[in-house]
């Protein structure tokens, strides 16, 4: 290898199998992280001699190595902290009582990452994944205000994340919040799963939503191999001149639909309703109707997936008249919506009935007798039934679901955050 070449070498190698789960999650993980990274097959050539300089078999990856030789050895298991503290990212808050903790990086976590920090407040950020939330695995988002041209969601997490640090926002990666809880003398703890805590004056949950997965027969064995969930970024390269079937009928599949088309040979969009127009943005439908090598199916759904070390075929099913076919397919990426991530949280909190957080004026128009409003004042427009805790993007109840909502409430969240202070 040439010099220059050499030179230019990222730091991080990644040696892992095409089909392998663990080695999928940290594709993207590195990729959403903003890690410069070599990927290498064990069979390759490069990857087995570079497997053979560091004494690592086959069987044993994936495996991450860095130009120290230093070598990570992955399971899923064990999750993504391990891997983060490896790489030098930042997964322990500083220490001491925060103004604002704010959980979740996403569109609505890092606005009030943004504006937390450069209005005087110290802000930390805690995510379980990576910044950016569901909406940083967006191939192209061209309906948000002042990118006229699209912007993708990874450039867009960024961002985000330059301009939180640039004020002084403190982002902790890798770290999931299991508990909440009131501090004697006022306050908060969130507890993370993994054990270590941060307190803060005030809380705002922006954990969004989790992915919703598929349960037809054998789609859950080959989840990283063949099936993916928004993991349209990372997987595209290898999907060129290959037919791509895409399941949903929302913006997200719209925007995946539209970016598999630029390699694949042919995207079939999978869709359970009659048409696209219920829930996907107008301006998408335009572009995919003009989009020759995009086929919709409507009224069709996902019964069955087979195949042997990766997906190999898939038996799609009428939902009208119940009959089925076989067809053949290696790729298969479902964008069907997501469920608010509230579960970690106690019963203090008044959810609705998909479990979203119900804030401000709606607490009292829920009409639920427990748990009540506890304080004489009227809650603030983002508050949650704990006084102090706010909420903010799709974990919260009848909430826009759009990036752009997601960033005003955040941003709102802030000016709330300071209402509450200060009341207190």
């Amino acid at each position: 290898m040439p010099a220059a070449e050499d030179e230019a070498r990222p730091a991080v190698t990644l040696v892992g199998d095409q089909w392998s789960p663990e080695c999928s999650v940290l594709r993207t993980f590195l990729t959403r992280s903003e890690v410069p990274y070599t990927w290498l097959r064990p069979g390759d050539p490069r990857g087995a001699q570079v497997l053979a300089d560091h004494g690592v078999a086959a069987a044993d990856t994936p495996v991450l190595i860095d130009e120290a030789g230093r070598v990570l050895h992955v399971s899923r298991p064990r999750g993504l902290e391990p891997v983060a503290e490896w790489l030098g990212l930042h997964t322990d808050p500083g220490g001491g009582a925060y103004d604002l903790v704010v959980v979740g990086a996403g569109p609505a976590g890092m606005a009030a990452a943004v504006y937390g920090a450069s209005e005087g407040l110290r802000t930390v950020v805690v995510e379980r994944w990576a910044i950016g939330g569901q909406s940083g695995l967006t191939s192209r988002i061209e309906n948000y205000l002042g990118f006229p041209d699209g912007i993708s969601g990874a450039d867009l997490a960024d961002r985000a994340r330059r301009q939180a640090t640039k004020f002084g926002a403190e982002l902790v990666l890798t770290r999931q919040a299991s508990a909440l809880a009131a501090r004697d003398g006022g306050g908060f703890t969130v507890g993370f799963a993994d054990g270590g805590s941060v307190a803060g004056r005030a809380v705002l949950v922006a954990t969004g939503a989790n992915t919703r997965t598929l349960h037809a027969p054998g789609v859950a064995d080959f989840v990283g191999r063949g099936v993916y969930y928004f993991s349209a970024l990372t997987e595209a390269p290898l999907c060129t001149g290959q037919d791509v079937y895409i399941v949903g009928g929302a913006n997200s599949a719209g925007q995946a639909a539209i970016y598999f088309s630029q390699c694949a040979r042919k995207v079939v969009l999978l869709v359970r309703g009659d048409s696209l127009e219920r829930e996907m943005s107008t301006y998408l439908i335009k572009q995919i109707e003009a989009i020759p090598t995009i086929e919709v199916r409507t009224r069709t759904e996902v019964a069955g997936a087979s195949g042997d070390t990766h997906l190999e075929r898939l038996t799609l099913r009428d939902t009208r008249t119940g009959a089925t076919e076989n067809a053949n397919a290696t790729w298969l990426f479902a964008f069907i919506g997501a469920a608010p991530d509230t579960a970690w949280l106690g019963p203090r909190f008044l959810r609705d009935a998909d479990g979203c957080l119900v804030t401000g004026n709606d607490i009292a128009a829920a009409g639920a007798a427990e748990p009540a409003w506890p304080l004489p004042r009227a809650p603030y427009h983002l508050e949650t039934t704990v006084p102090g805790v706010f909420a903010a993007g799709d974990v919260r109840a009848w909430s826009a679901r759009r990036v752009a909502g997601a960033v005003g409430e955040g941003s709102m969240a802030v000016m709330l955050v300071h209402a509450y202070l200060a009341d207190r």
